[in-house]
């Protein structure tokens, strides 16, 4: 059976280098999706990879 999933979002507004914003918005471009979206794989993966000391 199909079923609907919602994920729960908040908006946040963050400052972020003007350098970095350009690189990902060419990135997330070239890989056609959102800059939002590659935000969100970025934090992501970085959490995932945090080391723990």
């Amino acid at each position: 059976m199909f079923k609907i999933q919602k994920t729960e979002m908040i908006n946040k507004t963050f400052r972020l280098p003007l350098k970095l914003v350009k690189e990902m918005q060419v990135i997330a471009q070239n890989k056609g999706i959102s800059l939002n979206n590659l935000v969100q794989q970025c934090c992501e993966y970085a959490l995932e990879n945090l080391d723990k000391e």
